[in-house]
């Protein structure tokens, strides 16, 4: 990796050029290169501008339509079904988010299902949505598979990720950002990327031997987190994501590693408005009091603080604002190659 700090303003402006050469209108590219860009913020590189070529790919090659409007095929109130009509999921998520929350501010609660949409990056981005509006947001999401059933050796189930984010007073909200894997899947390409090997117990080859080689994690099967229960929650993402939502599930779902197949992942939004519960101030400081509680713990051997969900994202972010990002240099080389590719060579804001 290179010690050149890259401005995240520079790098947004230049992931915001790369998708409107597809023809997207700039509101939309400018959504989707900050999904990006604001993963590397929160220290999330897995699913930073590392996936801006993949995404590329996916719409050059036609499998993810840049001009898709999504459209609203239900609406009954408190809930909602958009057909994403192979939108980037980005666009499909957002406009899934502003729906759910514009409802629960009318009903007490919105559930907005997805169908036909695609890979939408970090799903914090998204439920932060609700957070910020004073709701409580959940968002799941399924994927290609990645793991098998428990005890089975052939890989059918998503890691099928999902996020929880609520206000938490004067801190920085409560996120929760999870996939079902023990790791997410983007945390094993940023491995190959680095060129580095990958702990044990992550994942096992396509012969089902414990590996810790990035390339034999991805043509193998990924471990779920917690043995069966990790299986079974994302089974259970999965009906909520595919089954519910009308989209597609377990291996009709492909990811966005790939240019050739239509993704087909679905997604489901839910936004609690906190007001229809309590009023908004009691309810940030009793989640003020809940963080003092966790952080007044008596400390392990070897932690110097307790940490509560979303916190450690939320300092990233100042940090990485201020000094600027570093980003792998295969990553770096890719840019390069996706810019030359795309004639933007003059927007990258590294050398």
């Amino acid at each position: 990796m290179t010690d050149e700090r890259i401005f995240p303003d520079q790098l947004r402006a230049f992931a915001t050029a790369a998708y409107a050469t597809t023809g997207m209108l700039e509101d939309r590219a400018a959504l989707c290169a900050d999904t990006l860009v604001q993963a590397d913020l929160w220290g999330h590189q897995s699913h930073g501008v590392m996936r801006l070529p993949w995404y590329m790919a996916r719409l050059r090659a036609g499998v993810c339509d840049p001009l898709a409007e999504p459209e609203l095929v239900v609406d009954g109130g408190a809930i909602a079904v958009l057909d994403g009509r192979e939108a980037m999921g980005q666009i499909s998520a957002a406009r899934a988010a502003q729906e759910a929350v514009d409802r629960a501010k009318r009903h007490g609660i919105g559930a907005v299902a997805v169908r036909n949409s695609n890979h939408f990056g970090t799903a914090m981005y998204f439920t932060l949505i609700a957070a910020r509006a004073d709701c409580v947001g959940f968002l799941s999401t399924n994927a290609s598979p990645a793991m098998a059933p428990w005890g089975g050796r052939r890989k059918v189930v998503g890691n099928n990720p999902w996020s929880w984010a609520a206000p938490a007073g004067s801190h920085a909200p409560l996120v929760l950002d999870i996939a079902n894997t023990g790791v997410a899947r983007g945390k094993i390409y940023l491995a190959r990327q680095k060129g580095q090997t990958i702990p044990e117990g992550w994942a096992i080859n396509a012969e089902g031997a414990p590996t810790v080689d990035p390339q034999e994690a991805i043509d193998g099967i990924i471990l779920p987190m917690a043995q069966h229960k990790g299986y079974a929650i994302s089974v259970a993402m999965d009906m909520l994501s595919g089954v519910l939502t009308g989209s597609a599930f377990g291996p009709g779902v492909h990811g966005p590693y790939q240019a050739r197949e239509r993704s087909g992942a679905g997604h489901l939004m839910i936004a609690l408005d906190i007001a229809a519960f309590q009023p908004i101030e009691n309810f940030g400081a009793r989640m003020e009091e809940m963080i003092a509680g966790l952080k007044a713990v008596p400390l392990a051997q070897g932690y110097d603080e307790v940490f509560y969900p979303g916190e450690i994202e939320a300092r990233n972010d100042i940090e990485n604002r201020r000094d600027g990002l570093l980003l792998p240099d295969d990553t770096l080389e890719d840019l390069r190659n996706l810019a030359h590719a795309i004639g933007q060579t003059e927007k990258l804001p590294f050398t």
